[in-house]
């Protein structure tokens, strides 16, 4: 995929930001040169957990919020089964490459890429769909106060789905091996859902991942999968 160097038209920081994210902050600047130094096909399917969660538990397209969405391997997949989906990260390239991924894909009409970073503002309104796969950095955030907006953004019988990692995989170059993940129970705790939210699954399935280069291995996961019953 070729990369734009003028994307103003693909993308924009949210008009509901308070402030624009400042590209010297920890997140932005690790963040871009992540992706900066990252093949673009890398992280461009979807999650195959997601998929499956969509199938069993929202069928039904509508809008969705794909938080921390990298190089919108998920947002183009929920566009191309008809949702309406913002897709929000602090990197400029990785939203490049989501608007361009779109366009590829013939979705650009459904995919809406916006910059924010999510340790100071969060997109406006309220979603059917609120994804957030694999949303762990190791840039020091309030990550538990980030998943608690999350939840607020879905919208009534909206879902909110959690794809965690719940163990380093071999290739990982952003977490040690002896690094300690939160269990499902904690980050389900972290939320503070309290009453209207009905949890349709909350467990650390094990599964083979697929690295970068076609290396595999088993990783144990967190997925978490609640509706919001409530106004």
């Amino acid at each position: 995929m070729q990369q734009h160097t003028d994307s103003s038209s693909d993308y924009s920081s949210d008009p509901s930001s308070d402030v624009e994210p400042d590209p010297e902050s920890d997140s932005a600047a690790h963040w871009e040169s992540h992706y900066s130094r990252l093949d673009p096909d890398w992280g461009s399917r979807a999650n195959p957990v997601l998929r499956d969660l969509v199938g069993i538990f929202a069928p039904t397209p509508g809008t969705a919020l794909d938080v921390g969405c990298g190089h919108g391997g998920d947002a183009v997949w929920l566009a191309g089964l008809g949702w309406d989906v913002t897709a929000v990260d602090v990197a400029r390239t990785a939203l490049d490459r989501v608007a361009d991924a779109a366009r590829a894909a013939g979705v650009s009409d459904r995919v809406r890429p916006v910059r924010h970073d999510l340790a100071r503002t969060f997109p406006a309104g309220t979603f059917d769909l609120v994804n957030a796969s694999y949303f762990h950095t190791p840039v020091e955030i309030p990550r538990a106060q980030v998943l608690r907006r999350a939840a607020a953004a879905v919208a009534p019988d909206g879902l909110l789905i959690l794809v965690e990692h719940a163990s380093s995989a071999p290739w990982s170059s952003h977490f040690g091996q002896d690094v300690r993940f939160p269990t499902a129970a904690e980050t389900f705790a972290s939320l503070d859902l309290g009453d209207g939210w009905h949890t349709e699954r909350c467990d650390e399935p094990r599964r083979v991942a697929t690295g970068p280069h076609g290396e595999t291995a088993p990783v144990v996961e967190n997925v978490i999968v609640v509706r919001r019953t409530g106004k």
